[in-house]
């Protein structure tokens, strides 16, 4: 299976250097400042106290030293950047609060100052959802055509019971309105979830990232919860020792929000990075390169990427490019237009491909795509998938794979759909046709009528038969009507 594609790292995500590098053509280095802003939930504007989890430097750790002015913060720490990067530009990063809370001429002086910097050419602005009143907003929209303009807001979590536990002091439809305000200002807009915050699962987590697709977030920074020292997390955690995740839970977790979230989000963070001497726990985080690492391996481990579970067909593939080898026969007994079975002919170079489709058009196309890309080793068949057995019955016992796919021909005639009659025969006389080792792949369809009466049939029929044989769905959303994958196998 090719890589993901939105990186040049060989990574399976949507890398920040990647959107950086299509955009500018170079390295792009953010300045971490301090621009001395304060928060609403800290001076009683809407709380007091702050978010439980946060620094003592407003979640600005790294950040420059707010006793210098902003153009000397970011001069001090371009010398470190310019010894590891020649030839960069710049985004100004106001990191530590909440960098749209002051009257507008305030928050101009302070950006523009970074902007009228040589290389700057960008400004990255964390805030909280609450904190940018219209003017705001109307001036954002100017700048946003003088730069390259992102708005880093805080969510943490969209189950608004953590949301009071944390002490955030606003809700999610409130963070999803300023999602749509500053989206239709056509200004980029990055999320910032933490994962283990208390009493949450794993269920919880997925869901915060799944919503973050259905409002088109453009990126995503993912944390751990850090607790700290000197915070109210560190007192809740000390009084009710609530769990915290280990480093392969926090994995395990990371991926499976990847493998949901749409391809385009840029991924700009993965993990944190915990002041060492103010960590109470979890310990591990001081590892960060340990765990990115440990993110790539287990992506690769499960032969997935960034939204993988978007399309029930990137399953079906990442199990035929772990199953099928080099010198198998394989089957498609629903060629379609052709994708699947080509997909197909990447993996048996040595081996030999069979296709069948009762519509004239679809063996038509499946040729001429065959033949496009030089594919030699196959035999179509211009018969329904029933005949199956009768016609490849002297290669019994020895096919590795055969596959399905239930529906109509897509951009064909909806009307001429598979039967579950005939593809229950298919499938029974394809059982006779695998070697020891073979295995069925079946994606079914049962978004409308046809295809609801045959997933349920088919179903049936599976269940009679799934003490002989190892049958494994696979769903990829909670919607009924949506495609899913059944792997039958010796």
């Amino acid at each position: 299976m090719n890589l993901f594609k939105y990186n040049y790292n060989n990574k399976r995500y949507h890398t920040l250097d990647y959107e950086y590098n299509k955009e500018f053509g170079c390295k792009i280095a953010k300045i971490s400042l301090n621009g001395g802003f304060t928060c609403p939930n800290i001076d009683g504007m809407v709380g007091y106290g702050g978010c439980i989890y946060c620094s003592k430097l407003g979640s600005g750790d790294f950040a420059g030293n707010k006793e210098q002015n902003l153009v000397e913060q970011f001069y001090d720490i371009k010398k470190n950047i310019d010894k590891k990067w020649k030839n960069c530009k710049y985004i100004g990063y106001f990191q530590a609060n909440t960098n749209t809370y002051a009257p507008l001429n305030i928050l101009k002086e302070k950006y523009e100052s970074i902007l009228n910097i040589k290389d700057v050419v960008g400004l990255s602005i964390s805030t909280r959802p609450d904190s940018i009143s219209d003017e705001v907003l109307d001036y954002l929209e100017e700048l946003n055509k003088k730069c390259y303009l992102t708005i880093e807001l805080g969510l943490q979590t969209i189950h608004d019971k953590t949301s009071k536990l944390i002490n955030r002091c606003h809700d999610l439809k409130c963070f999803d309105d300023m999602v749509k305000k500053l989206k239709k200002r056509n200004i980029r807009v990055v999320a910032h979830i933490i994962n283990g915050l208390p009493y949450e699962t794993k269920d919880m987590m997925i869901e915060t990232a799944k919503h973050l697709n259905d409002i088109k977030i453009d990126g995503i920074k993912i944390h751990m919860l850090h607790i700290l020292r000197d915070t109210a997390m560190e007192k809740l955690y000390l009084k009710e020792k609530f769990h915290v995740l280990t480093k392969e839970e926090y994995v395990d977790i990371v991926c499976d929000q990847l493998e949901y979230l749409h391809e385009d989000i840029v991924i700009h963070r993965l993990t944190g990075d915990p002041n060492i001497d103010d960590l109470v726990e979890p310990k591990w985080l001081t590892k960060k390169f340990v765990i990115l690492n440990d993110i790539d391996k287990e992506l690769r481990r499960r032969n997935s990427f960034q939204g993988f579970n978007r399309s029930i067909l990137n399953k079906e593939r990442a199990i035929i490019d772990k199953f099928v080898k080099y010198n198998d026969i394989v089957v498609d007994a629903t060629v379609g237009n052709g994708y699947d079975i080509l997909n197909l002919s990447n993996y048996v170079k040595a081996g030999y491909l069979f296709g069948f489709d009762i519509q004239d058009i679809a063996i038509n196309n499946t040729k001429k795509l065959l033949d496009y890309n030089n594919i030699t080793n196959y035999k179509l068949f211009n018969v329904g998938h029933e005949n199956i057995y009768n016609i490849l019955k002297d290669y019994n016992k020895k096919i590795s794979l055969i596959i399905f796919n239930l529906g109509y021909l897509p951009g064909g005639n909806k009307n001429i759909t598979t039967n579950f009659n005939t593809t229950i025969k298919a499938i029974d006389d394809s059982l006779k046709l695998l070697n020891n080792k073979g295995m069925i792949l079946i994606v079914v369809y049962p978004g409308h009528d046809a295809g609801k009466k045959e997933s349920d049939e088919l179903k049936l029929y599976l269940n009679n038969i799934n003490n002989k044989y190892k049958i494994n769905y696979y769903y990829n959303t909670d919607n009924v009507i949506a495609p899913y994958l059944i792997s039958i196998q010796q």
